[in-house]
């Protein structure tokens, strides 16, 4: 399989599958002398790991992480940063029925076509478990960029909207959610859908601050097409919008511009419609962005498909899934915006200097 890599100077591949032995990363192009060590590391993979509520998957990873390479006495070497996770709780025959049939809403079908064969195992690549390699990537490039502070939250769950904003809510909850109200909604609407058999879908909303004027590229090393990119190949994924994103199609000319004034360092401006980002280039605002995650493919309810065979029959994917994977998307998606900005930044540094 191609296109395992993302990113230009800094580069990461994942690799590994779901029900493999383990799963990693390798991350390349980062800059020597940074600091770095497991304990950097796992604190992210901890927010992503399974079966920390009753709202997640009940897998038990515990994603401990182990460095390979790339460190020499707690500092990056320059060379490529080989980060392994061991997958230590796979139940493979829970996929026995997934081997004859394919899953509707799943990758079983488009990896057997392209590929003639296909891991039913957990849908190997192309299970969520693969994001957890991310998480490990996006830690190292957090590093890279100290200046900038990135979190993301869930924003709405099964259509069920935030109604307010209190950032010190998103670790108080097992939803990444900034409204403790809408946080006591969702414990019912999960726990329906999962005792149904079924799953919901979620927005998560994410802001980088601190990112100077300046990263990005007029044409196709744009910072919103980047950041679009990195966060269409999460799995899962199935819209993004940068700023107001469709909103602005539904604003004025002189509603949709950014105002700006003297500032003390730089331009102030009187609004972000446009999510830091201007023509491909951050402004010095907070850049902003939004990823629809679809409802979990695996699921109990019965759905109609066919076999390998051809033949008609329905599916319902036993073993154990996320009712809601838009949960555990949240540090997915601040490691995605920390791997783009890193990269960003460095690009920036080796035109500009």
């Amino acid at each position: 399989m191609s296109f395992n890599s993302f990113g230009r100077v800094f580069r990461f591949t994942t690799w590994g599958e779901s029900h493999g032995p383990a799963i990693g990363a390798v991350v390349d192009g980062c800059p020597p002398g940074l600091s770095l060590s497991e304990q950097d590391i796992q604190p992210w993979l901890d927010r992503r790991r399974p079966g920390q509520s009753r709202f997640t998957t009940q897998r038990q990873e515990p994603d401990q992480v182990r460095i390979l390479s790339g460190v020499f006495e707690g500092k990056t070497t320059g060379t490529p940063i080989s980060l392994l996770i061991d997958n230590v709780d796979q139940r493979s025959k829970d996929y026995s029925e997934v081997a004859q049939a394919y899953r509707p809403g799943h990758a079983d079908y488009a990896y057997d076509a392209k590929y003639g064969l296909r891991d039913y195992r957990g849908g190997g690549r192309s299970s969520a478990r693969e994001t957890a390699s991310r998480v490990a990537a996006g830690a190292v490039a957090r590093l890279v960029i100290p200046e900038v502070t990135i979190r993301a939250w869930v924003s709405e769950v099964g259509g069920d909207a935030i109604a307010s904003f209190d950032a010190e809510q998103i670790d108080a909850n097992p939803f990444f959610c900034p409204d403790a109200a809408a946080a006591a909604r969702w414990e019912r609407l999960i726990d329906d859908a999962r005792k149904s058999g079924s799953s919901l879908g979620a927005v998560v909303e994410c802001e980088a601050s601190g990112v100077p004027a300046g990263w990005g590229a007029p044409l196709y090393a744009k910072l919103d097409s980047e950041l679009a990119a990195a966060a269409m190949s999460i799995n899962a994924v199935k819209g993004v919008e940068i700023g107001d994103g469709f909103a602005a199609s539904r604003l004025r000319g002189e509603e949709n511009a950014d105002p700006m004034r003297p500032g003390e360092r730089g331009p102030s401006f009187a609004s972000n419609h446009a999510g830091g980002i201007a023509g491909g280039i951050s402004t010095g605002q907070p850049v902003r962005l939004r990823v629809a995650f679809k409802p979990t493919s695996s699921i109990l309810t019965p759905v109609e498909t066919i076999t390998r065979a051809g033949e008609a029959t329905e599916i319902m994917t036993k073993g154990r899934h996320d009712p809601c994977v838009g949960i555990r998307g949240v540090p997915v998606v601040e490691a995605m915006m920390a791997l783009v900005l890193a990269d960003q930044k460095l690009l920036h540094r080796a035109q500009c200097g």
